[in-house]
C-alpha cells in the first residue's frame, strides 16, 4: 500500500487530515487534490437512476467499484498503463496519478444491449458499425466493436462515428484507444466468462501522463461501467439480469414518478437485493470474499 494514501482519513471525520481539496464531486465519486502530482478519488454509495442521484444510498457500493477498478488495474498493466498508486484502508478511496484526460467514452460492446440496440433498432448499425440484419436483443455480435461516445456533462452520454471520435483525438491516438480498449475487453471477458459471468459491454476512460503515455484512469470493469450478465440465465431476445442497479430501475420505474429530481426514497428490501449484486459480482469476478477485502483492501492487488 503506497503510505501517502493510509495517511489520509476518510472526507468529513470530524479531526482528521484532509485529502486535499476537494475538486469535483460527480454522481458516485468525489475528487481531491492532494497536490499536484495526485488525485484521491473516493467512491461514495450514491446512486443514480435516469440520470437522478437517489436519496438512499447502497451501503458498500463505493467500495465495490474501487476493490474491483483496483482488482483489474493489477491485472491488466500488461495491456496498458492505469492511473493507480495505492488504495486506501477504508476500502472506497483511491490515490492515483494526474491525467489529462481524453474526450471521448470507449465503449466496446460485445453483445446488442443498451444503445447500440437502440440505434440497431433505428438504423442497422451503431456508431458507424453495419450489424448483420435479423439480429435479436441481447444477441452476441460476431466480434466485439468499439463504439465511441461523447462525454456529458449532464443526462447521458451520446454514440458517435468513428470517424467523429478520430478527430476529437487525432488519428493515431484513436487507432491506440481501440486497440487497448479492444484488448482490455477481450481480457475481461475471459475472466468473467470463466466465472459464469457474460461481460456485455464495458466503458473505459483513458488520459496522457507527462509523457504523453496513453494511461486507463477512472474505473475498470465495474457494475457501474459495465454489463455483466449471469451466463446461465442468458436468453437472446430479451433484456437480461445483470449485477447491477436493476433492481433500483425497476422498482422506480413501478412508481409514478416523473424520472427528475428529487429522486424516491428506496425500501429496504430494493437497497438490500442491490447490494447484495454489487458483492456477488465483486466475489465471483475476484474470487476474494467481500469481508477479506474490507479487512486488507490491498489484497485485490496481489
Amino acid at each position: 500500500m503506497h503510505e501517502s494514501v493510509s495517511g489520509l482519513a476518510e472526507p468529513g471525520v470530524p479531526g482528521a487530515a484532509s485529502p486535499g481539496a476537494r475538486v469535483a464531486t460527480g454522481k458516485v465519486r468525489d475528487i481531491y487534490a492532494p497536490d499536484d502530482e495526485r488525485l484521491v478519488l473516493v467512491a461514495s454509495d450514491r446512486i443514480s437512476t435516469f440520470d437522478v442521484v437517489l436519496p438512499t444510498p447502497i451501503p458498500d457500493k463505493g467500495r465495490v467499484l474501487t476493490g474491483l477498478s483496483a482488482f483489474w488495474f493489477a491485472r491488466t498493466q500488461g495491456i496498458v498503463p492505469n492511473h493507480i498508486i495505492g488504495l486506501r484502508p477504508d476500502g472506497r478511496s483511491t490515490e492515483v496519478r494526474r491525467l489529462e484526460m481524453l474526450p471521448i467514452e470507449c465503449v466496446v460492446r460485445g453483445y446488442l444491449a443498451g444503445s447500440g440496440w437502440k440505434d440497431y433498432g433505428a438504423t442497422g448499425s451503431t456508431s458507424g458499425h453495419l450489424l448483420p440484419s435479423g439480429m435479436h436483443e441481447s444477441a452476441r455480435l460476431p466480434e466485439p466493436i468499439f463504439t465511441p461516445a461523447t462525454k456529458a456533462t449532464t443526462g447521458h452520454d451520446e454514440n458517435i462515428a468513428r470517424d467523429e471520435a478520430a478527430e476529437l483525438v487525432g488519428t493515431d491516438l484513436f487507432a491506440e484507444v481501440e486497440r487497448v480498449s479492444l484488448e482490455l475487453y477481450r481480457f475481461g471477458a475471459a475472466h468473467a466468462s470463466a466465472r459464469g459471468i457474460i461481460l456485455a459491454d464495458t466503458k473505459f476512460e483513458f488520459g496522457l501522463d507527462r509523457n504523453g503515455r496513453l494511461v486507463l484512469g477512472d474505473e475498470a470493469l465495474t457494475p457501474d461501467s459495465s454489463r455483466f450478465w449471469p451466463a446461465d440465465e442468458y436468453e437472446p431476445g430479451r433484456s437480461q439480469p445483470s449485477f447491477d442497479k436493476q433492481f433500483v430501475r425497476d422498482y422506480c420505474e413501478s412508481l409514478d414518478w416523473d424520472k427528475t429530481a428529487p429522486g424516491p426514497e428506496l425500501p429496504t428490501q430494493v437497497v438490500e437485493g442491490t447490494r447484495a449484486r454489487y458483492v456477488e459480482a465483486f466475489e465471483r469476478l475476484t474470487g476474494i470474499g467481500f469481508d477479506e477485502y474490507l479487512a486488507a483492501p490491498e489484497v485485490v492487488l496481489t
